[in-house]
């Protein structure tokens, strides 16, 4: 069970990441619209795993190692954003969030 203060800590990435991603690395990262739908922290709140919706033409996977390659950049632009509010920023650990591929598969079943 997650406490109130990972909670707080998981909300804060989540919003701040979203607007990295909105604002700094628009272009970036080619035609794609990058969406932090969750954010998770480990209790010693030294690990944040945070789950991505890609969109766009691109391959998603492609995509995931660009930003594993500069998630120290990322982490950085994060901790000058949340600077007063946390004693030590987590290191991210980025993964594809698959779970709208796996309700639109089950709509098409569905449908059929």
């Amino acid at each position: 069970m997650e406490s109130k203060r990972q909670s707080k800590i998981s909300r804060l990435i989540q919003k701040d990441l979203s607007e990295i991603f909105q604002n700094d690395y628009q272009n970036f990262f080619g035609p794609v619209l990058i969406t932090v739908t969750k954010a998770r922290v480990t209790p010693d709140l030294s690990l944040a795993r945070i789950f991505l919706s890609i969109f766009g033409n691109a391959d998603k996977n492609i995509v995931l190692e660009n930003i594993k390659k500069q998630s120290w950049e990322i982490r950085k632009k994060f901790g000058l954003r949340a600077k007063n509010q946390l004693r030590i920023i987590p290191n991210f650990e980025f993964t594809i969030d698959d779970s709208l591929d796996y309700i639109e598969k089950i709509e098409t079943l569905l449908k059929k």
